[in-house]
């Protein structure tokens, strides 16, 4: 009897468990990079692993649009003006955060002082903050972006959908030693994205993915945030 499934030889548990821990623990949010490109051909083995991601009705609600070289370069030059105005008339297609209160709060506030003194900034530096803040809009240096969109009639659970693909996505570029971060603040700037990159007017931008060699030499990237325990975050019924 022949089977329409295709079967695999998998590793033990155990091993999973570990290459996949490993993964997770050594992914970090990049803020600097080496001036090198990504071979095309690592770009798209990490992209053809992010697409098992699963998805609500199987929907696969992620498109990607991936800058690079001189159009990257058009595209920062714009967001650094867009970001640096007094005044902006763009708004993200999703609403941000209304508010960061209690343990957001906080953990948002440590997550910030630990950039900052990475960077020898001190609280009443303006200048230099600003000036690192501008770096989102840089994307850092990375020689690629990834901008993220999902359809608008798939609303929030697109969105959802759109979260759990970033995350494969980063952690199969990292598989393949590449560095990455999410960046909600180029989503900041829908406009000026989309006079660069060419959207169907029905998608919505999600977020930015900045990825490339990271220059772990940097002092920016030598430090690594916290996580919450378990028992900040899970609850059981029995």
């Amino acid at each position: 009897m022949h089977s329409n499934h295709a079967t695999t030889e998998m590793a033990p548990a155990s091993d999973q468990a570990a290459v996949l821990d490993g993964l997770l623990r050594t992914r970090f949010s990049c803020r600097a990079y080496r001036d090198e490109p990504v071979p095309r051909a690592t770009i798209e083995a990490a992209l053809a692993m992010a697409q098992s991601t699963p998805s609500w009705c199987n929907t696969q609600p992620w498109q990607l649009a991936i800058v690079s070289g001189d159009a990257l370069r058009r595209l920062t030059t714009d967001l650094v003006a867009a970001a640096s105005g007094e005044t902006s008339s763009e708004s993200p297609d999703f609403p941000f955060p209304a508010a960061y209160v209690g343990d957001y709060r906080e953990r948002r506030k440590v997550c910030g002082v630990q950039l900052y003194q990475s960077l020898g900034i001190t609280r009443d530096d303006r200048a230099r903050a600003r000036e690192q803040t501008l770096e989102n809009f840089r994307c850092f240096g990375a020689p690629h972006l990834a901008i993220v969109t999902t359809d608008a009639e798939l609303g929030f659970y697109g969105g959802v959908d759109c979260g759990l693909y970033l995350m494969s996505f980063m952690l199969a570029l990292r598989a393949h030693g590449v560095d990455s971060i999410a960046q909600a603040a180029l989503a900041s700037h829908p406009d000026t994205l989309r006079r660069h990159v060419s959207l169907d007017p029905s998608r919505r931008i999600v977020c930015g993915v900045s990825f490339g060699i990271g220059d772990l030499a940097h002092p920016v990237n030598s430090y690594r945030t916290g996580r919450a325990g378990l028992d900040q975050v899970v609850s059981w019924s029995e």
